[in-house]
C-alpha cells in the first residue's frame, strides 16, 4: 500500500517501472500528433492553407444552393402538398404580393396608368409564372379603394426561387411609387430576399474576442492564435458545405449558424490548449515538451468535448426534420474540423511563434504579484464555507429566469415581426389595414369528392369561429381537386390562427367528410408552420433523453462516477431551460423593444443541442483538473479548490469571448439568428459564470468523496477512458489537506 502511495504522490507523476523506478510515460496520440505537427510546422500549416484556399475557391466557382425544406412526412399539411402537386395545382409555389397605396383611390386613371405597364414587365420577368392584377379581381381592391394588391405566381416553391429573381421584381415594382403612390412587396420570397448575407455579426464578434484576448494574455500574437485557428476551421467548413449544398439539402441560415458556432468553439478550443501551454512554460518546459504536453492534456479534454457537442448535435436526427438534419450534420462538420485544427494547426503555429509568445508569458508571470490561481482559491474556499447558500440561491434565480419557458410557444414568425422599415413588414401592415390580419396567412382547403362536396365544405367553413372569409372552391387542372382558400379573422402567427387550424381538423371538417364521404385537408404555410411546431414539440422529449443520456454515458465512462454525470445533466439542463426562458420573455410577450412574436420552432432544439455541448466543454476541462488532483490525493476539497485554481480563469476567459460572438448577431436582421445570438449568449452566461462559478463547486463539496464512487461491478464493466496524461498539471495540494491512501480507511 506504502508503494500505491509514493507513485500516486510523486511530484512528477512519472509511474513506475516493474524495478520499482520512475520512468516517463509513454507519449499518447495526442502528443504525438502535437509532436509531429511541432516538428513539421510549415508542412502542417502550408496543408491548412491549400485545404482553406482549395476549398474557398471551388466554393466560389460553383456557388451555393441552400434551400429550405420544411417537409414534414406524416402531417395533414405534408399531405395537402403532395396532393396539389400530384393534381398539378399551382398552390404550393411561392406567390408574391404588390401591395399599391394611394389616398386618393389605387384606380384612379392616374395610378392605373403608371402601375399597369409595371406589371406587365412583371408579368414577363424571370421565375414569375402568372400574375392577376388588382384591376382584374374586385377582391383584391379595399373597400375604401385606397389599397390593393396584384399576386404574382411563381413557377417554383419559394425556397427554390432564386433570391436576385426576387429582388428584380422588387426593383422593377418599386420604381413607379412617388408622388403619393406607395408600393410595398410582400410574401416569403420577398423576406427572404430581404435577409442580410451575414458578415458584420461575425466581425464584431471576432473583434470583441481579440479585445477579451489581448487582455487575458497581454500580448496581441498571443490573441490572434485562437483566433487564427478559428478562421481556419470556420472557413474550411463553410466552403464544404457550400459545395454540399448541390446535392443535399441545407438550409439558408446553416452559413452564419456555422460561423456563430464554429467562432465559439474554435476560439474556446485553442485557448483551454493554449491556457495548458502557458502553463507548462511558467513550469520551465520548453516550448517542444510545453507543446506535447498541452495537447496530451488538454487536447484530449478538446477531443472529447468535441465529441459531446456532435454527439449532441446527430441527436437531432431523431427528430426526422430533413432540414434540421441537414443544419445539425453542417455544425457537427464544424466542430470536428475544429477539433482537428486545433490538434494539428495550433501546435505548427505555437512552433512558428512559440519563442515571442514564451517572452510574453515569462514577462507577465514575473510581474505578478502572487501565485496564479491565488484568487480562484479564495473564492472556492468562500464557496465551500457556505455550499447550501451557493446551491440555493443561484438555482433559485435560474429556475425564476427559466419559468417563462412553460409557456413558449413555437412556430414561424411571419412580416408582421420583420423590421417596421422593411418592405415585408410595410406590405404586411396595408394588407393587414385594407383587408383584415388574416388576409396575409390563409389555410389552403383541399377537398377530394367532387364540386357538391366542395361547396359543402365551404358553407362549413364559412360559418366557423374564427373565419374571416372562405373563396368559392376553384377546381384543379385535372378537375379531380377542389381548393378554397380561407382567411382567419388573426394574424398567421397568432395563437388564435393556430386553434383555428386545430379545431376546423377535429370538428368543423369531420362532420362534412362524413356526410359527403369526401377526403378534406388543411395545408398552406400557417398550417404547415402549425404542424412543423406541433411535430418538434412531439419529438423534443426523446431527442433530448438520447442527447442526456449519450453525454452522461461517456462522463460516467471517463469520470468513473455516477453522481458527477447526473449532476452535469442536471446543471446544464438548467442553464438551457434559463435560456430558453429569457427568450420567451424577450421575443414572444415582445419586451425590450422587440416585436412579439412565436419563438421559431428551430430554435429550442438547436440552442439545446449546442449548449448542452458546449456546456460539456467546461463541465470536461474544469472536473477533469479535479477528477486529476484526486487521483494523485484523494482529497475531495483540495481537487475542488485546485481544479478552479488552474481553470477558473480560462473557463470565464473563454465563456466571456463566446458571449460576445453570440451577442453580436443580436444585430443581424434576421429574427430566428437574433434569437439563436441572444439564447447562446445567456446560456454560456449562466454555464460559466453561475454555474461552473459557484453552483457546481458547491455541489461538489456537498458530495464530498461521494462525487468520486462508482460501484465495483460497473467499474469492470465499463471502459477506461482517460483525459489526463499523469503528469506535474498542477501545484501540489498543501500538506494539511492531503490524505495519505495509507492512512485511509
Amino acid at each position: 500500500m506504502s508503494t500505491e502511495s509514493t507513485s500516486a504522490e510523486r511530484p512528477d507523476g512519472d509511474a513506475p517501472d516493474r524495478t520499482g523506478r520512475a520512468g516517463p510515460p509513454t507519449p499518447g496520440v495526442f502528443a504525438r500528433i502535437a509532436g509531429w505537427s511541432y516538428r513539421r510546422r510549415w508542412l502542417a500549416l502550408l496543408s491548412w492553407v491549400v485545404v482553406l484556399v482549395g476549398v474557398t475557391v471551388a466554393a466560389q466557382a460553383v456557388g451555393a444552393d441552400y434551400h429550405n425544406d420544411h417537409s414534414l412526412p406524416g402531417t395533414e399539411s405534408q399531405a395537402a402538398s403532395d396532393m396539389l402537386d400530384e393534381h398539378g395545382s399551382r398552390q404550393t409555389a411561392g406567390s408574391v404580393q404588390i401591395v399599391l397605396h394611394d389616398a386618393g383611390g389605387v384606380g384612379t386613371a392616374d395610378v392605373r396608368q403608371r402601375v399597369e405597364p409595371m406589371l406587365d414587365r412583371v408579368r414577363g420577368m424571370a421565375s414569375v409564372a402568372e400574375l392577376t392584377s388588382p384591376y382584374e379581381d374586385p377582391r383584391a381592391v379595399s373597400g375604401d379603394g385606397t389599397i390593393g394588391y396584384a399576386t404574382v405566381t411563381l413557377d417554383r416553391p419559394s425556397e427554390e426561387v432564386p433570391a436576385e429573381d426576387v429582388r428584380a421584381v422588387i426593383e422593377v415594382a418599386q420604381a413607379v411609387a412617388g408622388d403619393g403612390l406607395r408600393v410595398e412587396l410582400a410574401g416569403d420570397p420577398v423576406r427572404g430576399a430581404e435577409e442580410s448575407e451575414g458578415g458584420a455579426a461575425e466581425g464584431a464578434g471576432m473583434l470583441a474576442a481579440l479585445v477579451i484576448l489581448v487582455i487575458l494574455f497581454g500580448s496581441l500574437l498571443a490573441a490572434t492564435l485562437p483566433i487564427g485557428i478559428a478562421i481556419f476551421a470556420v472557413g474550411s467548413t463553410l466552403g464544404l458545405v457550400v459545395l454540399a449544398s448541390h446535392v443535399a439539402t441545407v438550409a439558408d441560415y446553416t452559413a452564419p449558424l456555422m460561423a456563430l458556432v464554429g467562432l465559439g468553439v474554435g476560439i474556446d478550443y485553442a485557448l483551454l490548449v493554449f491556457a495548458r501551454f502557458r502553463s507548462e512554460l511558467l513550469r520551465d518546459a520548453d516550448r517542444a515538451t510545453a507543446t506535447r504536453t498541452a495537447l496530451d492534456s488538454a487536447g484530449r479534454t478538446v477531443f472529447f468535448a468535441a465529441c459531446t457537442v456532435v454527439i449532441a448535435l446527430l441527436g437531432l436526427v431523431v427528430l426526422g426534420l430533413g432540414s434540421l438534419q441537414g443544419v445539425a450534420v453542417a455544425v457537427a462538420l464544424t466542430v470536428l474540423v475544429t477539433m482537428l485544427a486545433t490538434l494539428t494547426l495550433l501546435p505548427a503555429l505555437l512552433a512558428v511563434v512559440g519563442g515571442r509568445v514564451e517572452r510574453t508569458v515569462r514577462r507577465r508571470a514575473e510581474r505578478a504579484k502572487r501565485a496564479e490561481g491565488t484568487l480562484w482559491r479564495r473564492w472556492t474556499t468562500g464557496v465551500q464555507r457556505r455550499p447550501w447558500l451557493a446551491v440555493l440561491l443561484p438555482t433559485a434565480l435560474l429556475v425564476l429566469l427559466a419559468v417563462p419557458a412553460l409557456d413558449m410557444r413555437l412556430g414561424f414568425a411571419d412580416a408582421g415581426s420583420d423590421a417596421p422599415t422593411s418592405t415585408s413588414r410595410q406590405a404586411y401592415d396595408l394588407i393587414s389595414t385594407g383587408f383584415g390580419p388574416g388576409q396575409n396567412g390563409p389555410l389552403v382547403v383541399v377537398v377530394e369528392g367532387g364540386q357538391p362536396a366542395a361547396t359543402e365544405v365551404g358553407s362549413a367553413l364559412s360559418g366557423a369561429e374564427g373565419v374571416a372569409t372562405v373563396t368559392p372552391p376553384f377546381p384543379s387542372p385535372d378537375g379531380q381537386l377542389h381548393t378554397l382558400l380561407l382567411f382567419p379573422r388573426s394574424a398567421p402567427q397568432d395563437a388564435a390562427t393556430m386553434e383555428l387550424v386545430d379545431r376546423l381538423r377535429t370538428e368543423v371538417l369531420p362532420p362534412v367528410e362524413r356526410d359527403t364521404d369526401a377526403r378534406v385537408l388543411v395545408g398552406g404555410g400557417t398550417a404547415a408552420a402549425v404542424d412543423f411546431a406541433d411535430g418538434i414539440a412531439d419529438r423534443l422529449p426523446l431527442f433530448v433523453v438520447v442527447v442526456v443520456g449519450l453525454s452522461a454515458l461517456l462522463l460516467v465512462a471517463v469520470f468513473r462516477s455516477l453522481l458527477v454525470p447526473v449532476k452535469a445533466a442536471v446543471l446544464n439542463l438548467l442553464s438551457v431551460a434559463s435560456a430558453l426562458g429569457v427568450i420567451t420573455y424577450v421575443f414572444q410577450y415582445g419586451n425590450l423593444g422587440v416585436q412579439p412574436g412565436p419563438v421559431e420552432a428551430f430554435v429550442p432544439v438547436l440552442i439545446f443541442a449546442i449548449v448542452f455541448g458546449l456546456s460539456m466543454d467546461y463541465e470536461v476541462f474544469l472536473v477533469s483538473r479535479m477528477h486529476e488532483h484526486w487521483e494523485r490525493h484523494h482529497d475531495a476539497p483540495g481537487a475542488i479548490r485546485e481544479g478552479l485554481a488552474t481553470t477558473g480563469r480560462v473557463v470565464t476567459a473563454a465563456a466571456a469571448i463566446m458571449i460576445v460572438v453570440f451577442s453580436a448577431f443580436l444585430f443581424d436582421p434576421g429574427r430566428m439568428l437574433q434569437q439563436f445570438g441572444l439564447g447562446l449568449a445567456v446560456a454560456i452566461f449562466v454555464d460559466g459564470f453561475v454555474i461552473r462559478c459557484l453552483i457546481l463547486p458547491a455541489v461538489m463539496q456537498l458530495f464530498g468523496t461521494r462525487a468520486w464512487w462508482l460501484p465495483s461491478w460497473l467499474d469492470r464493466w465499463l471502459p477506461r477512458v482517460a483525459l489526463e496524461r499523469p503528469g506535474p498539471t498542477t501545484p501540489a495540494a498543501p500538506a494539511t489537506t492531503e490524505v495519505p491512501r495509507s492512512t485511509r480507511v
